[in-house]
């Protein structure tokens, strides 16, 4: 090694010994966030005696399903729990809602093997839970009312594309029901000329959904907002 490369080698490690801690710091506070929304949520539900299952749409890494089961049971909310994921990562786009610098097909992939290892790792009874592979088109539009979940308590949905959640909440709309949440993971991601991706489908969803108020609940991290659906008064 020339002496050239020691002194950007010694900086390299020098940057890496103050940055690295911050971004961990920042990691830690991301994941603390969504914790406490958990917590909220889970303890605002089972108080207000809003029963059902937790539904997650997007389960890549599994933490976010983790910290779920995880409130849930400390509150003692018997929530069975849901993953709804193609395990393949992101699909293609379709349309230009879709767009965002940072959504690309096969992004942000947990295959099921891994998934159900994870949910081993963090203690989650395989009974707890159903994982429903696929992707949205060829699942939850195939899913009559009348399939499992039937009765949500909270729906948690990190699909990111337009056209995703766009899914999700036509699936969710006749298993929406007063006193229930849903989360948004990426409520505050748009791209450079457009409202898009789940912010979008929500709002356009409201719309046309007479029979529930979108209360907002708890923003969390930079990224997330939720929101109460309560029964409109007439």
């Amino acid at each position: 090694m020339s002496w050239r490369r020691r002194p950007r080698r010694w900086a390299d490690a020098a940057v890496d010994r103050v940055v690295a801690p911050r971004l961990f710091d920042l990691y830690r506070r991301e994941r603390l966030e969504r914790q406490n929304f958990f917590y909220s949520a889970f303890k605002a539900l089972r108080f207000n005696g809003i029963d059902g299952d937790y539904a997650e749409f997007g389960s890549f890494g599994g933490r976010t399903f983790a910290l779920a089961y995880g409130e849930s049971r400390r509150h003692g909310h018997p929530a069975k729990l849901w993953a709804f994921d193609s395990f393949q990562g992101l699909p293609q786009e379709q349309t230009s809602e879709d767009e965002h610098p940072e959504w690309r097909r096969g992004k942000m992939a947990t295959n099921l093997e891994e998934f159900h290892a994870i949910c081993l790792a963090n203690g989650i009874p395989r009974g707890e839970y159903t994982a429903v592979p696929g992707f949205y088109d060829e699942t939850l539009a195939r899913m009559p009312p009348s399939d499992e979940p039937t009765n949500v308590a909270l729906a948690y949905v990190d699909c990111d594309l337009y056209s995703s959640t766009k899914a999700v909440l036509e699936f969710l709309r006749p298993r929406l029901k007063h006193g229930m949440i849903v989360a948004f993971d990426d409520y505050f991601c748009w791209s450079a000329s457009q409202v898009s991706g789940e912010r979008r489908a929500m709002l356009d969803f409201a719309v046309t959904e007479t029979r529930l108020e979108w209360v907002p609940y708890i923003q969390f991290g930079w990224h997330g907002q939720s929101f109460v659906l309560e029964s409109r008064v007439s």
